[in-house]
């Protein structure tokens, strides 16, 4: 744990340096607004080192964009539900705090408003309000942006930043009834990131701070453990709001400020960032706020980064999760969509948070394949066939995106 503290300690200086040049090199609403990778094929983000921060990830299971931007390859989830810590994708919207701030997790205080009884409360003192624990996917806003032939600006992600990952913590429902309740005419629940801000800059520019509808709160969590660890650093640590099923934007890290508030938040990264903007528009508070997930699903193997597949029975696996529903099925196409098979969802099932995994057992003679899914939840949603053109990149779950082509011999 030292050895990890000091190399933190290091990286976030370097990390913070780098930052602020980034800063300095374009408006501040662009950079909260996009991700701040830019385009880069595989071979050229995977030469790029771990930066010392996450040294700890699988570099073989990664692709660095940026020392703010790390990819899950496709090839790397596995047949597993849950996504190890090492392989779990990064998005930082700022450089992460110096790594002092997990040197003494208990003592790390958030202030909560918005209640009848407003105070400051360490990690320590949530520990004694309630505990709970979710399974859920945590993907970022911009996953599968790559996808987009428009190339919107930010980092090209494929299927890679996603994951399903386990928290623990206590429900904010508890923390608002040990605090009186709410107050009269809350309609948003915000949370403030407490990344140190760079000087000379309007803070609402610039900071990390999203507000959700207060019935998001039903299910949230201010979390202290992923996975069954402590949070890192990286990911958020000592403390960060959980909102299963909304997009990782919403999942405060390094929480110092959870309010619960009348209307949303008017810093620029809600007012302005991470808004459905049509094509040839800029981002307003007048279009859709990029929250709520929907349901999505991809394959992961067969895989077209893999060696060539042997003709004879094939293993079609993947994974597919409904945002905030339950998957209730998922069907398979080997002809880029003008045939559906059903196939089986296996493993636990963690809870309609969660993504289930899903297989198709097929024989494949030899030839070349367009293999799909298409997933429902248990709201009838039906995951569409293309994406919605927006100017961020932002939710694309269409399937036709998310096939793989493959070869069997």
């Amino acid at each position: 744990m030292n050895d990890l503290t000091r190399l933190e300690q290091s990286a976030a200086k370097e990390t913070v340096s780098a930052g602020r040049r980034q800063l300095l090199a374009g408006s501040a609403g662009a950079l909260v607004a996009a991700g701040v990778g830019g385009w880069a094929g595989p071979a050229a983000a995977q030469a790029k080192p771990l930066p010392a921060y996450v040294s700890w990830k699988d570099a073989n299971s990664v692709i660095v964009h940026s020392a703010t931007t790390i990819e899950t390859k496709r090839s790397a989830f596995g047949s597993s539900v849950i996504t190890p810590a090492e392989q779990l994708y990064i998005r930082n919207n700022l450089p992460a705090p110096d790594a002092a701030i997990v040197a003494d997790r208990d003592s790390w205080e958030v202030m909560i408003e918005g209640v009848k009884s407003p105070r400051q409360l360490s990690v320590r003192e949530l520990k004694t309000m309630g505990l709970e624990t979710v399974a859920m996917v945590l993907q970022c806003s911009g996953n599968g942006r790559g996808f987009f032939p428009s190339k919107p600006s930010g980092t090209p992600w494929k299927v890679g930043a996603a994951g399903c990952v386990v928290w623990s913590g206590v429900p904010v429902r508890a923390v608002a009834e040990a605090l009186g309740g709410m107050a009269d005419g809350m309609r948003f629940m915000t949370g403030s990131g407490g990344e140190k801000l760079p000087e000379g800059l309007d803070p609402k520019t610039i900071i990390v701070e999203r507000s959700v509808p207060m019935k998001a709160m039903a299910d949230s969590l201010l979390a202290w453990e992923m996975n069954g660890a402590p949070i890192s650093l990286a990911h958020g640590g000592p403390l960060r709001l959980i909102v299963p099923g909304y997009t990782g934007v919403n999942n405060i890290k390094y929480i110092k400020r959870l309010a619960f508030t009348a209307t949303e938040t008017d810093a620029r990264i809600m007012s302005h960032g991470y808004r459905i903007s049509p094509p040839g528009t800029k981002g307003d508070p007048s279009q859709p706020s990029v929250q709520e997930m929907s349901v999505k699903s991809w394959i992961n193997s067969p895989n077209p980064d893999h060696s060539m597949v042997k003709a004879g029975q094939v293993q079609i696996q993947g994974v597919a999760f409904g945002g905030l529903h339950t998957i209730r099925r998922v069907e398979v196409s080997i002809d880029g969509g003008r045939t559906w098979q059903s196939a089986r969802l296996v493993g636990p099932d963690l809870g309609k948070y969660a993504w289930r995994q899903f297989v198709l057992d097929a024989r494949l003679p030899a030839g070349s394949y367009t293999l799909a899914s298409r997933a429902t939840d248990s709201a009838g949603n039906v995951q569409p066939e293309q994406r919605s053109e927006n100017v961020g990149g932002y939710n694309n779950a269409g399937w036709v995106d998310h096939a793989v082509a493959v070869t069997v011999a």
